[in-house]
This record gives structure tokens, sequence and C-alpha cells, in this order.
């Protein structure tokens, strides 16, 4: 059964272009170590809630979007046997793959489906 790291993170509007060359650049090592799919989604309809919501959970600020993204794997043995190869591979240290957005508020977590509809 697939199994899927999601993330949540708040990047400031002037780094689209540099997040985007960060993801592109850590993205292909997921899919290198067994991931079957990367999303980043930039946020263009992320409503302030009354009590909480995305910007509240990553703390951002008025100058920031809210990135919503997930790694697909084909199953989680896959993924928990490739993360240390990937949290250890060279492209993503940050001397060599900067991270355009503050990673102290990264929100990320491992989830199994239990809902699977389409394709």
């Amino acid at each position: 059964m697939a199994y899927v790291d999601g993330f949540v993170i708040a990047v400031p509007v002037k780094n689209k272009d540099a997040f985007i060359e960060h993801a592109k650049k850590g993205d292909a090592v997921f899919l290198e170590h067994g991931a079957t799919r990367v999303l980043e989604c930039w946020g263009d309809d992320v409503p302030e809630g009354k009590i909480t919501d995305f910007r509240k959970a990553v703390q951002a600020k008025e100058d920031e979007a809210v990135l919503f993204s997930w790694v697909e794997w084909p199953d989680k043995a896959t993924r928990d046997a490739a993360l240390p190869k990937v949290m250890e591979d060279p492209r993503l240290k940050p001397e060599n793959n900067p991270m355009p957005y503050d990673g102290k508020r990264l929100i990320y977590g491992g989830f199994s489906p239990i809902v699977t509809l389409g394709s």
C-alpha cells in the first residue's frame, strides 16, 4: 500500500523562483531513491480560519505564501529504507541547495492512506 510524506511550509513570495529551483534539485533525490511522485503546490486560495488554518500552522507572514507538498512512495518500507539515504544526499545539504524559506517552520509527517479514489 502507498505511503505519503506531507509538508506545509511558508515561503516568501519574492522567493518563488528560488523555491522552484530548490525543489527541482531536491525532489529529484526522492525520485531517485524510490518515490513515485512529488508535488509542490503554491497556495493561491488559503483562507484564514477563526481558530486555526494553514497560515497559522506555519506562522506565515503577510509577504509569504503557504506551500502544501507531498512525496508518494510505493509503500512505507520503501520510504523507511530510502529516507536515511535521501537525508544524507549532498544535493540536499544547505550549502549545496540553500532553503529559500525558514525551515524551522516546516511541518511534516508520514501518512498511511486509508481511502483512495480515482487514479
